[in-house]
């Protein structure tokens, strides 16, 4: 796992780059990253790309300050966890249900705040990292307040090696 204090330092490039590189060896690869949404050099959003080409809104800057109550937001951004969980969640299955009978990699970019509101997003996540057949490459943010749990339960997995990235 990739993981940075800040954002823009390149983890989600280092992640294609890589992606790209075994993809081109011939490795059996899937998985999902997130990309910013800019409009008018500023960003208004992530979007979430998976490896096949699908693509779907993670979240938007919303300019409405109250909240409704099924509303998921993360400072400025609503979190549009309907579209996140129909990309990545089908892909995260596929990848759990494939035969042990060669490694698979799969690409998680990223485990944060924004991905963490779905329930069913975590639990594909655990089966995903306890499945003996794959290997997952991944960013987590390193923490600046309250700690994640799946991310601190990520970091502390003795077969997980983390790089920091600056």
């Amino acid at each position: 796992f990739f993981n940075s204090l800040f954002l823009g330092v390149g983890k989600t490039t280092l992640i294609q780059k890589v992606t790209q590189a075994l993809k081109s060896s011939g490795v059996p690869i899937d998985g999902f990253y997130t990309e910013e949404v800019r409009e008018g050099g500023r960003r208004t959003g992530f979007d979430v790309v998976t490896l096949s080409g699908n693509r779907g809104p993670l979240s938007r800057v919303s300019s409405d300050s109250s909240t409704s109550r099924r509303e998921y937001r993360v400072g400025q951004y609503v979190v549009d966890l309907v579209s996140f969980e129909q990309l990545v969640l089908p892909m995260l299955r596929n990848v759990n249900h494939g035969g042990d009978t060669e490694k698979r990699i799969c690409v998680i970019d990223e485990i944060g705040k924004m991905e963490l509101f779905s329930q069913a997003f975590i639990q594909a996540v655990r089966q995903t990292l306890t499945g003996s057949g794959t290997v997952v490459l991944g960013t987590i943010p390193i923490p600046k307040g309250k700690p994640l749990d799946l991310v601190e339960e990520i970091r502390s997995r003795k077969d997980v090696k983390v790089f920091n990235v600056s």
